[in-house]
């Protein structure tokens, strides 16, 4: 049966809030700061995203477009930031304010362990993007990215809303010492998927755990589209216990959770439309605490993919991924089609 693509994604309240806070922030820019931030909504882009830092020159790091929040007065980057909260939850929300703060206390962890990083750990070093015209009938888009944050929104038709990529990391998950000694980040992210793979016992363990040793980073990387089969499988959904289910469906809504309620609550039940049977978990590394791990999640529509091995296992890529709507392009197709019929 074919889903009805304009009520799966419509989230009417969430896009007016969007619309409203691009238009806020892009009004305060002068000239130059609004040629730096804006975009047409065709062209590649839209599609460029990167969760890595920047380090001039060097090919294996990434470079980005868009206005730093250094360049912004005090006043412009609470508009900024302003976008993030109407389109993420109060929750990753925050994160994300941390994950940006985490930018000067890696900065003080290398200086301590006498590592040499050749860029500049900053937590004004991030990207605020908008794509075509906010509100407007045509669709648009905002961004948001630096190190360890990419958040993607495309509105089409004024109300629906798709909100992948959708990535945080940290460095380092757990701050060492210093004042925030002790302090997290995205903690569910890391116990909740370890209390389900603890849960396994015997066979259903052999069976999710793919490997004793866990990659070295997420393998869905920042492409821009998605390989079905990249993936490791695990153990499937259908073939948990009653309360292991409830589990692996606690780590999916946590990933969903990311944005606002109203989004989310479309994600999820775009998740159950398509199967629950369907989902499979896989973990890789040791359960063990303290040890470099990975997990994937795979659905039907969508992929979550979480990888923390580098920096003695205290360092955390995660992303929530769809295999038709990253970057809106299932809602897009159908606009344009609806638009030359």
């Amino acid at each position: 049966m074919a889903v009805d693509l304009s009520v799966s994604y419509r989230a009417p309240a969430t896009a007016r809030a969007m619309a409203e806070a691009a238009t806020r922030f892009l009004d305060s820019l002068n000239p130059a700061q609004r040629k730096e931030a804006t975009f047409p909504f065709a062209g590649d882009e839209r599609y460029t995203w990167n969760y890595r830092p920047t380090q001039g020159g060097d090919s294996r790091f990434f470079d980005r477009n868009g206005l730093r929040i250094i360049n912004m007065t005090t006043e412009q980057q609470q508009l900024a930031l302003a976008l993030i909260d109407a389109g993420m939850s109060k929750r990753s929300a925050e994160q994300a304010r941390w994950i940006m703060e985490l930018e000067n206390v890696l900065r003080e962890h290398e200086r301590a362990d006498g590592r040499i990083f050749l860029g500049v750990r900053d937590r004004e070093l991030y990207w605020f993007s908008i794509f075509g015209e906010p509100g407007g009938a045509a669709p648009w888009a905002w961004r948001a990215g630096g190190h360890h944050i990419a958040f993607h929104f495309t509105i089409v038709d004024r109300e629906m809303v798709a909100a992948t990529p959708c990535f945080l990391g940290a460095n380092p998950a757990q701050a060492r010492f210093g004042p925030h000694q002790g302090k997290r980040a995205l903690p569910e992210e890391e116990d909740l998927p370890r209390a389900l793979v603890q849960s396994l016992q015997g066979a259903d363990r052999e069976k999710a755990v793919f490997s004793a040793e866990a990659p070295p980073d997420i393998m869905t990387d920042a492409y821009r589209s998605l390989d079905r089969f990249i993936l490791p499988r695990g153990i499937a959904y259908s073939a948990l216990s009653g309360e292991q289910r409830d589990k692996l469906v606690g780590i999916v809504k946590h990933y969903i959770g990311r944005v606002a309620d109203e989004v989310a609550a479309q994600e999820w039940d775009k998740v159950e439309r398509a199967g629950l049977d369907g989902i499979t978990f896989a973990w890789g590394g040791p359960v063990e605490k303290g040890a470099g791990h990975y997990y994937a999640i795979q659905g039907p529509t969508f992929v979550v993919e979480y990888d923390n091995t580098q920096n003695n296992a205290n360092h955390i890529h995660s992303v929530w991924r769809t295999f038709d709507g990253d970057w809106g392009e299932d809602i897009l197709a159908q606009h344009y089609a609806a638009s030359h019929s």
